[in-house]
């Protein structure tokens, strides 16, 4: 179920959040005396759109639905911070933000978050009145299988679905049914019309697969008689899930099994968190880069920056920079691991290696586009070749572009992986990191990038 299928989640994302955030900028104008002005009103109708946008993106109504309030409150929290900031910046570039006073603006920054809080946490309180059953919808499922199995499950782990599953329909003998369905069987598909106007059944979820189509397009015909709303479930959890969702091409629906994380606003918070964090990184480092630039040339023979063919976005071949640490720079079909003690690493090569200070070069990839702060590691081109077709799935981690810190790296899998089974738990971290993606998981791995760092464990 989306979130569009609760008409009050839906409503509190698109209208009222924002009509709430709008509210309290106009009852703080008031109370604070500030004249209410058209830049007022301005200000009041770029805060209710971006919200709305924002908050969409967002979803913080995933964790509203699950009872995770922690994480909700995170969330909500977020949205706002992301709303801000793109009024800030609006603010800034227009001369907006001139036009008010910096204790009022403030104030509305700090208190809206928790306005907002309260009055979801209200509403829920509220929705959670046991008088209100009639809220309840009542459903049945067509199937009994897997799929429904694990749907049914859903349903009853999210009482804030508003939904109740009577049981199921289904015309396969009770051997072929799956173990430990909770709900009952109801009888086989031709009772389901009979039942469902008897009990004024509202929602009816089909979990069928494509042969049995003539049967589903005879009871669809039957349940025109009736009122219930009804859906198809597909079977989707048999694949390898990555980033699904529902989506359309011209008009017909289809469902992505895999997908990027970073499409439509995705993206644009990736690229522009990559293009602030990045820019700050290298003009504040600047100084050290220089410094080290001159220590490599000075104490070995060769170029200062490294550069190697790498796989970047879908697999595509980009050129990674990196300070030279080594005395060869291998670029061919075979590129051997650097290994503790490996004599081919310089003096100063092996500082920047323990202290990751020869990646520093590849902000300039991240600015360039190339590369993303967070993501997985990109590996030789060599590498690469050799376990695409030992790994399975090994590919996928080129759904995103390769990061210069990732998943895997703060997972103890940081530098060499000279065993087949390292590299499949380094895979498996990168093919995580893709499922579970937010901007949140980006900056807590860099925080943990710089205690990994700060230990020196793993890299020679």
């Amino acid at each position: 179920m989306t979130v569009n299928d609760i008409p009050l989640i839906s409503f509190f994302q698109r209208i009222l959040d924002p009509l709430i955030i709008m509210g309290t900028l106009y009852l703080l104008s008031v109370l604070s005396g500030s004249p209410f002005t058209g830049y007022s009103l301005v200000l009041m109708i770029l805060a209710f759109f971006i919200s709305s946008s924002v908050f969409h993106n967002v979803d913080p109504y995933r964790t509203w639905r699950s009872g995770r309030m922690l994480a909700y409150a995170r969330d909500v929290l977020v949205s706002w911070g992301i709303t801000v900031l793109i009024l800030f910046c609006l603010g800034m570039v227009t001369g907006l933000a001139f036009h008010f006073d910096g204790h009022l603006l403030g104030a509305w920054f700090l208190l809206t978050p928790f306005i907002l809080l309260g009055s979801h946490l209200a509403t829920r309180r509220l929705l959670a009145d046991p008088g209100r059953d009639s809220e309840v919808r009542s459903v049945v499922i067509i199937g009994a299988n897997d799929a429904s199995l694990r749907f049914a499950a859903t349903i009853a782990r999210n009482p804030n679905l508003f939904m109740q599953v009577h049981g199921y329909f289904d015309d396969r003998t009770d051997d072929r049914r799956p173990e430990k369905m909770l709900e009952p069987m109801l009888g086989k598909m031709a009772d389901i019309t009979a039942y469902v106007r008897e009990n004024n059944i509202k929602m009816i979820f089909i979990s069928q697969p494509i042969s049995a189509q003539p049967r589903i397009r005879k009871m669809l015909d039957e349940l025109q008689d009736t009122t219930a709303s009804v859906y198809f479930l597909p079977d989707i959890y048999i694949f390898d899930l990555m980033q699904a969702r529902f989506d359309n091409v011209g008009g017909m629906p289809v469902i992505a099994i895999r997908e990027s994380p970073f499409t439509g606003f995705n993206s644009m918070v990736k690229r522009g968190s990559d293009i602030v964090l990045g820019g700050l990184i290298q003009i504040l480092l600047l100084p050290l880069m220089l410094l080290i630039a001159v220590a490599v040339k000075a104490t070995s023979k060769g170029p200062v920056i490294f550069r190697q063919r790498r796989y970047g976005l879908y697999g595509e071949e980009i050129i990674v920079y990196k300070f030279r640490s080594m005395t060869v720079s291998e670029d061919g079909d075979k590129v051997v691991q650097a290994t503790k003690n490996d004599q081919r690493v310089t003096r100063v090569g092996g500082f920047l290696r323990r202290t990751s200070l020869d990646e520093l070069p590849q902000f300039i990839n991240v600015l360039q586009g190339r590369m993303s702060i967070v993501g997985p590691r990109p590996h030789a081109v060599a590498h690469n070749e050799q376990y695409r077709k030992l790994i399975k799935g090994y590919m996928l981690r080129h759904k995103v572009k390769p990061g210069i810190t990732g998943w895997a790296q703060v997972n103890g899998l940081r530098g060499e992986t000279e065993t087949l089974n390292k590299m499949e738990a380094r895979v498996q971290y990168d093919l995580d990191y893709l499922r579970n993606w937010s901007l949140w998981l980006d900056i807590w791995i860099i925080v943990c990038t710089i205690k990994v760092v700060l230990k020196r464990d793993n890299a020679h």
